[in-house]
């Protein structure tokens, strides 16, 4: 079968240039065509992402019509306003791709609002609201490497799409011809026919005006002297960040060069993620030589920023995504008591694979914590109940371990604008009272315990390693473990199991030890990878990171 469709792919007039060569090469090489056409791209909650390429198993525009052919199919039968909002960021084709979703859009006769330069992921889910959209697109890969490329699908409500509605649009895909099935116009014939108009400055203006009116302390960035480096990772986050920033008074940054514009190659780092210190890396140089308060770095689609926090002694310490999480609630929490804008009811949402120092911060200061699946669409449906019971005033802070933060519910997806926004913002503040991030954060250790979250992971490449994976999660149902590195399991919990979670069903298991540590295995949503977190708590950081080493060597033969 899969032979037949190279052959098929082969013989057609295929519009993109850089597939025929491609196919040209791996002619009689039956390994190389198996991969990619033996089986199709799953078009999922999290949309699609693959490798860039030539087959049902790459992304290119073929791809992408056949995907957006099915998106319209739904979208059809859903009444409104008939009309789809698309972004897109840096990465290689990333503009073809939403320029062809734009035009299969217009030549199903639905209309579209198309950002005129790469805008990320935030930007896409508050036009999908502001427009009234029935659905939106960004072409993303997030942070992976620069040879893949993605499609995330987005519903009404400004949030990743939900499991029924990604369901209906894959069975419309697999009843689309991938090469032949889609219904198409040239983007120019449709904006000829007014079908495909671009967002204006009023959308724009309006995400900037949401995004500031979140401040905890107006006007405090214009005094602070702080002294930033960015890196956007050569992403889409230079424009919106750095207009956030200069609008709240933060003028002395210093942007990354080699970094600073878009880059789809992502030459300076092959993982353009925020969370790994090699992409960090130049902003560090540069913030060490500059002497920064603070280094910030975004993801390609700018939905996730870390940093890197100046310490006394001057060096610079990488902070995670579960100690951002902890601070930032810590000061949204005190700086909105302090200013008499704390709502009643307040509420948080954090995943359950990030830190239970955020649930002890929010019962500190009276905060209702949620704990949510993993995926911040979740977080986007807690705040969407809470808009249902017209309490949606009640939000007032989302996050995720792997660098996603939300302070706000006028967009469904974490934001690294409004993050960048907070954390400089907090920044300016402890450093306006002779303190710092750093010594907060040791204030909150102190205060709460010595709490340490890792996160390890194993991949499985390759056609089979979907199916490792799954079998290695089976063993662990069937066969549960009744200790970890000579501590007690007190409790397993398997998310697989909505009943006893009161949650939808994920494929996670946590184990709960006798000594407080906690230990989440789930597969990755959008990687082959099998991620294991870990939370220990000590009465200092040594104590810490002893238990979770010895936790880490008892799990991994199981895994590896």
């Amino acid at each position: 079968m899969y032979q037949d469709e190279y052959k098929r792919w082969l013989a057609a007039d295929l519009e993109d240039a850089d597939l025929k060569p491609e196919l040209a090469k791996i002619e009689g090489n039956d390994d190389e065509i198996k991969d990619r056409f033996a089986v199709a791209l799953k078009f999922g909650t999290a949309g699609l992402r693959g490798v860039l390429g030539a087959g049902t198993n790459r992304m290119n525009i073929y791809v992408v019509r056949q995907a957006t052919q099915g998106l319209a199919n739904w979208v059809k039968t859903q009444g409104g306003n008939q009309t789809v909002a698309i972004s897109y960021d840096s990465r290689l084709k990333s503009d073809i791709f939403a320029k062809t979703a734009a035009g299969v859009l217009a030549a199903n006769g639905i209309k579209v609002r198309i950002y005129d330069a790469l805008m990320p992921v935030p930007a896409l889910s508050f036009a999908t609201r502001y427009y009234e959209c029935n659905a939106g697109i960004m072409v993303t890969a997030s942070h992976n490497p620069a040879k893949y490329n993605g499609y995330k699908a987005y519903g009404p409500d400004g949030c990743q799409m939900t499991d029924d509605a990604a369901a209906i649009v894959y069975d419309e895909i697999q009843k689309t011809d991938v090469l032949t099935g889609a219904k198409y116009i040239s983007f120019a014939e449709g904006v000829e026919q007014g079908l495909i108009r671009f967002v204006g400055d009023d959308c724009k203006n309006a995400l900037y005006a949401a995004i500031e009116a979140r401040q905890v302390r107006p006007g405090l960035c214009k005094t602070a002297g702080l002294k930033l480096v960015y890196s956007p990772l050569n992403g889409s986050g230079l424009v919106p960040v750095t207009h956030v920033l200069n609008d709240m008074g933060i003028t002395d940054i210093t942007i990354v060069p080699e970094q600073e514009y878009p880059n789809g190659y992502f030459t300076t780092c092959s993982y353009p993620n925020p969370e790994i210190f090699d992409a960090l890396k130049l902003g560090l140089d540069l913030a060490t030589k500059t002497g920064a308060d603070l280094m910030l770095a975004t993801d390609p689609d700018a939905d996730r920023v870390g940093i890197a926090m100046k310490c006394p002694d001057g060096s610079y310490e990488l902070v995670s995504g579960n100690e951002m999480g902890a601070l930032l609630l810590d000061y949204i929490c005190a700086g909105r008591i302090e200013k008499g804008t704390m709502p009643k009811d307040p509420v948080a949402v954090k995943s359950i694979v990030s830190t239970p120092l955020a649930d002890a911060i929010a019962a500190h200061y009276g905060v209702e914590m949620r704990s949510v699946l993993t995926g911040f669409k979740w977080i986007g449906d807690q705040i969407a109940n809470l808009e249902a019971a017209g309490e949606v005033d009640r939000f007032i802070f989302g996050f995720e371990e792997s660098y996603g933060y939300l302070a706000g519910p006028y967009v469904r997806d974490k934001d690294a604008v409004i993050g960048s926004m907070l954390i400089c913002e907090m920044a300016a503040y402890y450093r306006s009272i002779g303190s710092s991030i750093k010594q907060r954060l040791e204030e909150i250790y102190k205060e709460y315990g010595r709490y340490l979250n890792k996160v390890d992971s194993f991949e499985f490449p390759g056609l089979t390693g979907m199916e490792k994976m799954a079998s290695i999660m089976q063993k662990l149902r069937d066969e549960p473990l009744t200790e970890m590195a000579g501590h007690k399991v007190v409790k397993v919990t398997d998310y697989k199991k909505p009943e006893e979670t009161g949650l939808p069903a994920a494929n996670v298991l946590i184990y709960a030890l006798d000594n407080g540590a906690t230990v989440v295995v789930r597969p990755s949503g959008t990687e082959p990878k099998i991620k294991t977190y870990f939370t220990t708590l000590g009465k200092d950081l040594a104590e810490a990171q002893a238990q979770k080493d010895a936790l880490a060597a008892a799990i991994e033969p199981i895994l590896a």
